[in-house]
């Protein structure tokens, strides 16, 4: 079978969880950043429902018309899973248009590798990210997605800011979430914004989207990020996030 030329590109230190790790120790990269006031999900698989049941509801096609994707433009699905929004993001971007599909679980990884050479989707490569970085090369991206699953990074704060340089102008952070608890698989959008604008990013567009089983926030990067040290973290009762933490 004739190999994308973009496939593989694989660069981590190894597989790990979005979510925080049993014995609550953090990654020695995260530890300049704060830690989230709030709980964080465990993974909850790889397959938020089956891919017939979401394009029943329009769902992907939905979430690219609101990021306004466009043929020629390159993407990032982090957090792809078994590809839903990957093949997908593949086909609306075109031959002239890249798709990264990154996510922290090798084997899932490579599964999502097989079905893209199976579809024989010559414009998407894989990374392999790491609980606190997407690893994503600067100034790449049009659009990055993380759908249904910001709830649970396991380390929020060094994940958004390693994100922030990956952005071109203009480029814009696509969330795609479920307005209840961070332990139950969703996050108060007034949080989400809340922990984007700690780290340097301002929300740009917000819309309740009952097909998409949640909300649609967009979000564009500020003048400039802060320094780890000057982030201070978001209080976890949505209610105080605008300006107070513990």
């Amino acid at each position: 079978m004739r190999r994308p030329a973009l496939l593989f590109v694989l660069l981590s230190l190894g597989a790990c969880s979005w979510s925080a790790s049993d014995n609550g120790e953090r990654p020695d990269t995260a530890r300049d950043f704060p830690r989230a006031h709030r709980p964080v999900s465990d993974l909850s698989g790889n397959q938020f429902s089956n891919e017939t049941q979401r394009d029943s509801v329009g769902e992907a096609a939905k979430v690219m018309d609101l990021a306004d994707i466009k043929p020629g433009m390159t993407v990032a699905d982090i957090g792809a899973g078994e590809g839903y929004y990957t093949v997908r993001l593949a086909e609306k971007v075109g031959r002239r248009g890249r798709v990264l599909a990154g996510d922290i679980d090798r084997d899932v990884l490579n599964r999502l590798g097989q079905r893209v050479e199976r579809e024989r989707l010559d414009n998407v490569s894989l990374k392999l990210g790491t609980a606190d970085d997407p690893k994503l090369p600067e100034n790449s991206f049009d659009r990055v997605f993380l759908v249904h699953m910001y709830h649970e990074v396991q380390e929020p704060y060094a994940f958004l800011w390693r994100l922030w340089p990956s952005l071109r102008e203009n480029g814009r952070v696509i969330v795609v979430d479920v307005d209840r608890p961070t332990n139950e698989h969703g996050i108060d959008p007034l949080l989400l914004s809340c922990e984007f604008e700690r780290v340097g990013f301002q929300l740009d567009a917000f819309k309740d989207a009952p097909e998409l089983a949640g909300y649609y926030a967009q979000f564009k990067r500020a003048d400039k990020r802060p320094e780890p040290a000057a982030i201070k973290p978001c209080r976890r009762d949505a209610a105080n996030t605008s300006g107070g933490t513990h």
